[in-house]
């Protein structure tokens, strides 16, 4: 095992941050978790991680700290609110970003804290767990080469991009592809089931054809058996980080079609309910009336 100076710290135990403490533990490093509702701890604590009650009790000794909280927001509670990781002062050890945030939130949020790297992930829930995911970094070469060890352990793929954000634009854009394949596959489907084609028949054809990336292969499961709960990646997140992208694009003085209308449908599916169901959920914002509509 690549050996790491002290305990590590994972704030925020959804399906990405409970894989990667999964993995580190089943690793042998000292895992202490947060979570803003408790009992996501238990499982954890189980398997031998130290359990804390807040965020600034989870970095209490550790030599590196992951957030992989939902959004800027959580992630601003955790970094500076009440009991959060900054509040008695500076964290000593390295900050790892690994929540889909706006780059420009990461370099505010970080602020003058001197060792910090935001890190977009490439991966689901299994490849967390088992090391497999692939990370792409943001931040200054000293402190991503000091954190390389941590970072070994949790990915087969590790790159460093550049300055401070650079991990969040490269997963802002990976995001921006899922959501836009996701919206293609679902609205193939609904046009082939409405002029009488089989759902699955033509599921199972997209998904052996050299038309289907791997995402849409793995997420045309989903599709066939119309299962949307115990989601490997939630639709409002994804409606988040398409609206983070096209945010980006806009800034840019860049016009993104696609990014702009797989955003709306996204945040309509949310609207109506679905945005804690997996992504693959923005079927039903075609087959939903709108709210108010009389169509």
């Amino acid at each position: 095992m690549t050996r790491l100076s002290g305990p590590v710290a994972v704030l925020g135990l959804g399906t990405m941050g409970s894989g990667l403490a999964t993995r580190l533990l089943d690793q042998g490093v000292q895992v202490r978790v947060w979570n803003r509702t408790a009992e996501r701890t238990g499982p954890l604590a189980r398997a031998g991680a130290f359990a804390a009650a807040h965020p600034a009790d989870a970095v209490e000794g550790t030599s590196a700290a992951i957030c992989t909280v939902a959004d800027g927001e959580a992630l601003g509670a955790v970094l500076r609110g009440p009991d959060g990781i900054l509040t008695g002062g500076p964290y000593p050890g390295a900050l790892v970003c690994a929540s889909t945030v706006a780059p420009e939130e990461v370099v505010s949020l970080a602020g003058n804290m001197q060792s910090v790297l935001d890190v977009g992930m490439l991966g689901n829930r299994e490849h967390a767990r088992t090391g497999e995911l692939r990370l792409f970094v943001g931040g200054e070469e000293r402190v991503f080469t000091a954190g390389r060890p941590l970072l070994d352990l949790l990915g087969k793929e590790v790159v460093h991009l550049g300055e401070l954000g650079s991990g969040m634009r490269m997963k802002l854009l990976l995001n921006l592809l899922m959501g836009i394949e996701v919206q293609a596959l679902a609205e193939a489907v609904e046009l082939a089931a409405a002029t009488g084609l089989d759902r699955k028949l033509v599921l199972s054809t997209i998904a052996g054809s050299g038309f289907a990336s791997p995402v849409m292969s793995f997420k045309s499961k989903r599709l066939a058996a119309g299962r949307f709960d115990k989601p490997d990646f939630r639709l409002r997140l994804m409606a988040k980080d398409l609206m983070l992208a096209a945010d980006q694009a806009a800034e840019a003085g860049l016009r993104l079609p696609l990014a702009a209308a797989a955003a709306e449908t996204h945040i309509r599916a949310t609207e109506q309910g679905f945005g804690d169901e997996d992504c693959v959920a923005v079927a039903h914002a075609l087959t939903t009336p709108n709210p108010g509509s009389h169509t």
